[in-house]
């Protein structure tokens, strides 16, 4: 398990309020505080990659500029209410990159004699480096700036997951490295005399400052930026937004923005769910079956005791309690089974009768476990009884209810994976109850490669897999992943879910679905219904 150092780096780096906000209602969108940093969900992530596992698309990154307290968040959270139903959008504050000030800044800071207003006050490699990271969908972990005691605080707060990125402060468009980042520059212009009396009620009413100290610093420093700074910037926009009255420019920016969402969009999980269709075999057919042995799956041996506890759980007319038991025998099963992939070095102990012993030991300090939410719980009786006292993160994945692609919704992972130092050597093990089209499954690798976890540091656990679905696309796409399961069916059918109304089913025929033969049934309702 980790030594100190790494404890010490955890604690470090541990969120406030899982996943790392806290959250509050709003409309129809889901505000994750602090107030300038924002994560806005709605109604989650769509895929970012192709079925070769590559990323075909980055986060979309909008970089808003104006003067102080000209309206760029406001206009920022008016793009975002407009586009209404949209995948997760984080607003992203420049004020989070203040620098680190000395004992002597600090005393300068509180004596209102700093210059905060001057792009030397800002750690713009930084600011770089962490939007650079969530541009190409990877984790960031961005610095905690504290107004009131003027300085960077030791937290940070981990982000990931955004398809929009909107980057606001003064100086968003007067660094070259942040304006190449962009896929669109806006300018908030605001008049002046409103600028001041913004600036004066907020610095009053959220930052403990007096009027005189605000006037003062005004004056000193923050008119001369915007006159030297800030309004030159305004050249490198695509587009000048007033700061009030601004909703025709709103509305097309929110046009531009949706038009470039349907341009990266990716559908995959068809071709995913009936590879047969789409992807031919190493022998250059198209057969709807691939050999196990082509599929390079771990499967438990076929033994009387395994295939008499899959009779009881494929069974519809098992009690939700006998199947709960051997669930978690099943699980137990697999996940003693999973250990074997993990790297082992020799050791020698001493025996009580004071006799030594060659034996072997685990050779990784970072262990943890992932669960797909919600099937994938079933199996996490099962890690914690074979893997005593290592973290156990989950990622929600559901489907898009119109077009069935998976959406992620949630991500809860542990310290190992969010912190990328540490990540690159972590052993992960993924927990679902089963491989059907694979989109799932496709998604949760992607984010953990992502976030800088090897390949050959995922072992995937789960209790069965479609021979014909889309484990074929996934092992193309991850061949390092090891996947273990404990049996193989031999087909997933095509249905539809009934009642549903959408394109290309006006009379409500249902959206397309995919169903394992002969499966276990809904494994997440079975267990914890």
């Amino acid at each position: 398990m980790p030594d100190e150092f790494i404890k010490n780096e955890l604690e470090e780096h541990r969120p406030s309020t899982p996943p790392h906000f806290q959250t509050t209602r709003r409309d129809d969108l889901m505000y994750l505080q602090p107030r300038k940093n924002t994560v806005l969900v709605s109604h989650g992530r769509p895929p970012w990659y192709a079925e070769d596992g590559q990323r075909t698309s980055d986060a979309f990154v909008i970089g808003v500029a104006g003067g102080s307290a000209s309206g760029k968040t406001h206009v920022a959270r008016q793009i975002v209410h407009k586009l209404g139903s949209i995948p997760t959008v984080i607003i992203l504050s420049q004020d989070s990159f203040y620098k680190y000030h000395n004992e002597e800044e600090l005393a300068l800071a509180h004596a209102n004699l700093l210059d905060f207003d001057h792009p030397d006050a800002i750690d713009m490699p930084m600011f770089a480096a962490c939007l650079a990271d969530l541009k190409a969908c990877k984790q960031s972990n961005i610095p905690v700036y504290s107004f009131a005691e003027h300085q960077r605080l030791e937290e940070k707060r981990y982000l990931y997951g955004a398809t929009i990125i909107i980057a606001e402060g003064i100086m968003a468009l007067h660094d070259s490295a942040l304006r190449s980042l962009y896929d669109l520059k806006v300018f908030v212009q605001c008049d002046s005399d409103l600028m001041l009396a913004r600036r004066i009620k907020r610095d009053v009413k959220e930052r403990a400052r007096n009027v005189e100290g605000i006037l003062d610093q005004y004056l000193r420093y923050v008119k001369p930026s915007y006159d030297n700074f800030v309004r030159p910037s305004s050249s490198h926009a695509d587009i000048i937004v007033p700061g009030s009255n601004n909703e025709v420019a709103i509305e097309l920016i929110c046009t531009h923005i949706r038009q470039q969402l349907q341009e990266r969009s990716n559908c995959m999980r068809q071709r995913m769910a009936i590879p047969h269709r789409y992807l031919r075999s190493k022998s250059g057919t198209s057969s709807p079956e691939s050999r196990l042995e082509d599929l390079n799956l771990a499967v438990l041996p076929k033994t009387p005791q395994l295939e008499g506890i899959f009779t009881i759980l494929r069974s519809k007319e098992t009690s939700r309690q006998d199947f709960i038991f051997f669930v978690d025998r099943l699980s137990t099963i697999l996940v003693e089974n999973a250990l074997q992939h993990l790297p082992y070095v020799p050791k020698t102990v001493v025996t009580p009768v004071g006799v030594e012993s060659h034996g072997m030991k685990i050779d990784a300090d970072l262990i943890c476990g992932v669960t797909i939410m919600r099937s994938g719980g079933a199996l996490e009786r099962g890690f914690k009884r074979v893997i005593n006292d290592v973290p156990l993160g989950s990622l929600l994945i559901q489907s898009d209810s119109k077009t069935g692609e998976p959406m992620l919704l949630q991500v809860m992972l542990p310290a190992y994976v969010r912190l990328r130092h540490l990540a690159k050597n972590a052993w992960v093990f993924l927990l679902d109850a089963q491989i059907g089209t694979g989109a799932a499954a496709f998604m949760a690798i992607r984010i953990l490669l992502d976030h800088g976890v090897r390949e050959n540091h995922i072992v995937f656990v789960t209790f069965i897999v479609a021979r014909g679905g889309g484990i074929s696309v996934l092992r193309r796409a991850f061949p390092e992943v090891k996947v273990l399961c404990g049996a193989v069916d031999d087909r997933v059918r095509e249905g539809w879910l009934e009642g549903y109304r959408g394109e290309g089913n006006p009379e409500g025929q249902g959206r397309q679905v995919w169903i394992m033969q002969p499966g276990m049934g809904q494994i997440g309702d079975r267990y914890y219904i």
